[in-house]
């Protein structure tokens, strides 16, 4: 099945003629925002049996939505360790069903029945910069024994055997973690939200929003709605009305790149199937359309135009690739996500009637699926199972000095990963050479007679602690390799 991420439907690249809300009209929930996670509600919700009204300022997955990987898998921006430590062992679990909920519903709706061409493959394998077998077990453990997680460990040679390149070392795998085609993904979740009964009016943005009394009253450049629910879905570009909210969303803006066919020799270098994604969040890729590679890595809280960034994919590829060449980027594309200070989406609701499902930046596709589910059956069946989202209220984010501090944080985060990876291998180096020349001194001893003396009977023999490179030889040449990687990020 192939993706069609350079040749857009007509609907997706906007010529299907959208429908303008030009009509006064009322419903029983009102959703703002078409993307993953407005359609998600509207889905939901129209399925229970709701009259529900999207409102998008442009069009359908315009934004982050409508570019992504569209790898789904369980869990959360925030590290599980760090959500054990904020809320406790037991709702972090609960909070972790959740998100696995959530991807079963993209993989329900994901279907060639619903969405033809979807392209979903399975498996996706995350991978460690650095050598961290200790923590490797320990986190298979927890995601097994305690979050009832089906993953694999895969040692070093296993990893390096899949992807032809030194710069990784160990790897987590998980079998029942897939990926779709992105933009075809939220295109389907439009259609079968239409299908259920939900109404989507694009190039629709709201003017201003009154949220007292039982039904709200949402007023646009040319009608006037009327809810008793609201769900504001949108992400930075919620606009004036909605300012505040908006506020405590960090922008930041995440680029991709799709190189030209690369033929049998990608899949020679690269032989696993599914996503991969390195454990610091800073690369992640797979291969689609059959030999062309999709690939994700450069970060700003600044927005720029995506063909800037087609030369940092290309160098970053070349960089973790380098029997790959230098390749050729046909397409880049990007979107800004809304992330939040505490690493957490924000699903609940702000006050009565008036509800909220943002912050989805980095959280993955399950969460604005699982977000839909939690809202549209609090609404029409009263559960309070968002209560759990609870403790992550609306924090600000701190405004332009928040993007610049975001913006440093990033570039820290990406300077440290490369000094902590080239430390790492070249440790590993050392320890090659040092096996090798034993192996040599051991080999030239048989070949002179002249191996070790035995000891006495009872006597268990010292064994010479192995030679340790000293801090300047650790030092020099981990410094060129973090030298490298800093040109190439730049």
């Amino acid at each position: 099945m192939s993706e069609t991420f350079t040749s857009a439907s007509q609907e997706e690249a906007g010529f299907r003629e959208r429908a303008r809300l030009s009509f006064d009209l009322d419903a029983d929930i009102c959703v703002i925002g078409a993307g993953l996670a407005g359609l998600s509600i509207a889905l939901e919700a129209a399925r229970l049996g709701a009259s529900v009204a999207v409102l998008e300022g442009r069009h359908i997955g315009w934004n982050a939505s409508g570019n992504q990987l569209g790898t789904v898998m369980p869990g959360f921006a925030l590290p599980l360790t760090e959500l054990i430590e904020r809320i406790g062992f037991e709702d972090a679990s609960e909070l972790w069903a959740l998100s696995k909920e959530g991807a079963e519903l993209v993989r329900a709706n994901a279907t060639e029945e619903n969405m033809p061409d979807i392209g979903l493959t399975e498996g996706v394998l995350e991978v460690s910069n650095v050598d961290s077998g200790d923590r490797l077990i320990s986190r298979l453990q927890m995601l097994h024994e305690d979050f009832d997680t089906e993953v694999e460990g895969w040692q070093v040679d296993r990893v390096r055997a899949a992807l032809k390149t030194d710069r990784y070392f160990h790897g987590i795998y998980y079998p029942n973690a897939f990926q779709v085609d992105g933009r075809k993904y939220v295109h389907g979740l439009a259609a079968l939200a239409r299908r259920a009964g939900a109404r989507i009016f694009e190039d629709t943005p709201v003017v201003s929003i009154d949220h007292s009394g039982i039904r709200k009253r949402i007023v646009t450049p040319s009608a006037r709605l009327r809810a008793s629910h609201i769900v504001l879905a949108g992400n930075i570009h919620l606009g004036a009305p909605l300012r505040r909210l908006s506020e405590t969303l960090l922008p930041v803006w995440r680029y991709a790149g799709i190189t030209a066919p690369l033929g049998e020799r990608v899949h020679e270098i690269i032989g696993f199937k599914g996503s991969v994604m390195d454990s610091d969040g800073i690369d992640h890729f797979r291969v689609v359309d059959g030999d062309r590679l999709m690939w994700e890595s450069p970060e700003t809280t600044w927005a720029a135009r995506p063909q800037r960034f087609a030369g940092s994919v290309k160098r970053r590829i070349r960089s973790i690739f380098p029997e790959l060449g230098n390749v050729e980027i046909s397409e880049t594309f990007g979107g800004a996500t809304g992330q939040t200070v505490h690493g957490m989406p924000q699903i609940g609701q702000l006050r009565k009637g008036l509800w909220v499902a943002s912050g989805f930046g980095r959280q993955g596709m399950n969460t604005s699926a699982m977000a839909g589910q939690l809202i549209a059956r609090s609404i029409l069946w009263g559960e309070e199972r968002w209560k759990l989202f609870s403790p992550f209220e609306l924090v600000w984010a701190g405004g332009t000095t928040g993007r610049v501090a975001g913006q440093l944080v990033g570039l820290w985060g990406r300077a440290s990963s490369a000094a902590a990876g080239s430390l790492a291998r070249y440790r590993e180096r050392a320890r090659v050479k040092d096996r090798e020349r034993e192996a040599r001194l051991a080999e030239a001893n048989r070949a002179a007679g002249t191996g070790p003396r035995r000891p006495p009977p009872g006597v268990r023999p010292r064994m010479a602690p192995p030679p340790q490179p000293t801090a300047t030889q650790e030092a020099e040449p981990a410094a060129q390799e973090i030298s490298q990687e800093q040109g190439v990020s730049q």
